[in-house]
């Protein structure tokens, strides 16, 4: 039977019976009037489950989770600000309900509606999916999240702290703002939260502010799976940095005095709390799972006895905030109300094509205050010797230095993160000095931790900043890729573009290091991130095109909102010669601060018709060396470096090539899920030249003198080209 139905019935048999349960007197600072609105925000968050579930069985609603056990939520979203930035558990209709009493003009029984329906009309998705949000309520949405949103809910916090130093041009927080973030018991042992709550403690351990308020919803159960009785407790009453709080969630008395008293510790300390708040789960855990499959019927019937409701209408008399009869009015007229909103709000407009669902993908461009770069005297109190070394050719790092340097410079909401950038200057040395031009606010040294390195980014953003993190090695993403596809970049789509997250991620990556690493530190794959839609891949081969490059992302994230990958070869970071030793082949000037290459322009070196060389970075310096030999033996090449990764230029490497007689794609990533697949193809596609792909191969790479015997190399590149140009001469 339908337990939704049974605890509905029950709930209307046991308050016309005054069959209440029992619990302790109702105590602490909660008002008649704010204890009414939590219960009315309690009904209105079950009545609007009960309606989902009607909704999707009649094929009028889709997938979705209940807050059902959880209407305590309400209690805690009363006790804090709509000025705190909260980032929602899955369960929290019942908090997203309140707040909106706090925030006037606000439909929010309707709006909740349309997004249960799928309507385009609903004003956080869009129709997208059933999503927790609200750009009034100051609530970013949450999917079925399992703790990715708690690394970006410590760099929001984090960035309270910072703003009120640096203040950025389109901050969004209250100066005095706390952040709540919010989860499930069984979330709490995910590797993503455990490592939020580290970082937290890390950094209030070091007197750092750390204004977070963490809410663990305990039901006691993740989906069919137990959480052992005790353990959340035992885990965080005395956790490093984080002071513990506990509530009865079942009581909105309780839990709103000490939710209260947790806020006000967080809000006046500026550190971080974790309120563990007691909850049951109603029905099962999502759409048709019935928890009678894997509890037992009895203890399924004792959560039900506990409702939330139920205790709630036996506190409020006992205050005498409101009589049982009253509070069973206020429940039947709010599903009279629901059940009237409902009915039209399936007959709003749904997503129909592929542009509609995509429309909020790329985000929508923001005005930003002009700048005209730093002054001379910054610009040389900032560099200060290296400003002599700009009118010589330099290496790539370098180079990415400075252009750092001038961005910074002109940028005061530019901060840059991660491991070792700052008093080292990088593993590779390209950050250095920037601590000591910009201070350790700006260049922050994190903690050992991606995910938490990418989060502080993504917390950042949601505050005005424009972070800058450092991922110190491309096979280290893979510790923490889902930063950036579950929650970066799905983040304007599943807000239809009202919330962003604008950063620059530099990953040092790519092979060919000889005297270091393996496949930690060489690492060919970049598959995840051209998987990620909305998200722009750039990556150069040069030092010239590498600062210009970086300029154009800055652009891109600032005044685009835009999510954007820096991928650093590292091999050519101190590259210096390209033909032979000493000819300084591959060193570049540093190109004027005002000098950007386009996002989608390619570069072309050469004239040659016989075979265009397409290629990135070290297959780019590869096939310029492989270039003047082909040329020595009369195969006339042209070489172009197509920069940026995702999405592919295409476009501008069909005009690139279309006046040659073939093409060769060298691609130093694997033959499975490579750049090439996707170069062929379009090749294919668009146009009738010959072609071909030199690849590496599907393997891991080797330390050693093996480092490249995987990967293309400039005689492979020079014997395929001399195929393709005789096989079509």
């Amino acid at each position: 039977m339908d337990r939704s139905a049974i605890v509905h019935e029950n709930f209307l048999r046991r308050v016309a019976d005054g069959d209440l349960p029992s619990g302790r007197a109702p105590d602490g600072p909660l008002s008649h009037a704010d204890a009414v609105s939590i219960f009315r925000s309690g009904c209105l968050c079950r009545a609007l489950d009960r309606k989902s579930r009607a909704m999707q069985a009649a094929g009028q609603g889709f997938y979705t989770i209940g807050s059902s056990g959880h209407e305590g939520m309400a209690a805690v979203a009363a006790a804090l600000r709509p000025t705190d930035m909260a980032f929602l558990h899955y369960r929290d209709a019942a908090f997203q309900i309140q707040r909106a009493e706090q925030v006037p003009g606000q439909s929010i029984a309707w709006d909740m509606l349309l997004s249960f329906a799928c309507s385009s009309e609903d004003p956080i998705s869009g129709g997208r999916h059933k999503v927790l949000g609200s750009k009034a309520l100051n609530i970013p949405p949450q999917t079925s999240t399992i703790a990715s949103h708690l690394p970006k809910a410590v760099g929001a916090a984090y960035s309270l702290g910072l703003a009120r130093r640096s203040p950025p041009e389109h901050r969004t927080l209250a100066a005095d703002a706390i952040v709540m973030c919010s989860f499930g018991d069984a979330s709490a042992n995910h590797s993503t939260a455990q490592g939020a709550f580290n970082t937290a403690g890390w950094t209030a351990y070091q007197s750092v502010p750390m204004p977070l308020l963490f809410v663990c919803e305990d039901n006691g159960i993740g989906i069919s799976t137990k959480t052992p009785q005790g353990w959340i407790a035992a885990s965080f009453s005395n956790r490093p940095g984080l002071k513990y709080f506990s509530c009865d969630g079942l009581d909105i008395y309780d839990t709103f005095r000490v939710a209260a008293e947790a806020a006000h510790y967080v809000r006046t300390r500026r550190r971080p709390a974790f309120l563990h708040m007691r909850t049951v789960r109603l029905y099962g855990h999502a759409g048709a799972d019935v928890p009678t499959t894997y509890m037992k019927r009895e203890e399924v019937e004792a959560e039900e006895a506990n409702d939330p409701l139920l205790h709630a209408v036996r506190l409020m008399s006992e205050a005498g905030a409101l009589e049982p009869a009253k509070a069973l009015d206020v429940y039947n007229d709010t599903y009279a109300r629901v059940e009237r909103i409902a009915a039209e709000a399936v007959t709003r407009p749904r997503l129909k094509t592929a542009d509609e669902v995509m429309a909020s993908l790329i985000p929508p461009p923001r005005a930003c205050k002009p700048t005209n770069g730093p002054t001379p005297q910054a610009r040389a109190e900032a560099f200060g010797n290296d400003l002599k070394a700009m009118g010589e050719p330099q290496i790539m790092s370098r180079l990415i230095n400075w252009a750092l340097t001038d961005l910074m410079l002109t940028h005061g909401e530019i901060a840059l993160m991660g491991e070792d950038v700052g008093r080292k200057g990088g593993v590779y040395g390209v950050t250095q000095k920037l601590v000591s031009r910009f201070g350790p606010s700006r260049v922050i040294d994190t903690l050992l931790d991606e995910q938490s390195i990418l989060g502080l980014g993504i917390g950042l953003a949601h505050n005005g900043f424009l972070p800058i993190p450092e991922i110190q090695f491309l096979a280290y993403l893979h510790n923490a890729e889902d930063q950036l596809r579950g929650e970066a970049a799905t983040l304007p789509f599943f807000s239809n573009g009202q919330y962003t997250n604008p950063m620059v991620v530099r990953i040092a990556g790519l092979g060919y290091q000889k005297g270091f690493g393996g496949h930690f530190h060489n690492d060919n794959s970049v598959a995840v991130m051209r998987d990620i839609p909305g998200l722009i891949l750039a990556c150069p081969s040069n030092g010239a095109d590498a600062a210009m490059m970086l300029r154009e992302c800055v652009r891109l994230a600032r005044e685009e909102q835009r999510l954007v990958v820096f991928l650093e070869p590292i091999a050519l970071y101190p590259m210096r010669d390209l033909h032979e030793a000493g000819d300084g082949g591959w060193l570049t000037g540093y190109p004027d601060p005002s000098e950007r290459i386009g996002f989608g322009e390619v570069g072309v070196h050469g004239e040659g018709k016989d075979v265009a060389i397409v290629s990135f970075a070290n297959g780019a310096y590869l096939s310029r060396q492989a270039q003047k030999r082909l040329e020595a033996e009369g195969v006339n090449t042209r070489v172009i470096d197509i920069r940026w990764l995702s999405p592919l230029p295409d476009d501008a490497i069909l005009d690139a090539v279309k006046s040659c007689r073939s093409v060769l794609v060298v691609d130093e990533t694997r033959r499975t899920g490579g750049v090439a697949e996707a170069l062929m193809t379009l090749l294919t596609e668009r146009t009738e030249l010959p072609h071909a792909r030199l690849s590496a191969d599907d393997s891991f790479i080797a330390t050693g003198p093996a480092y490249a015997a995987t990967m293309p190399s400039a005689d492979a590149i020079v014997t395929a080209a001399k195929e393709l140009a005789g096989a079509v001469s």
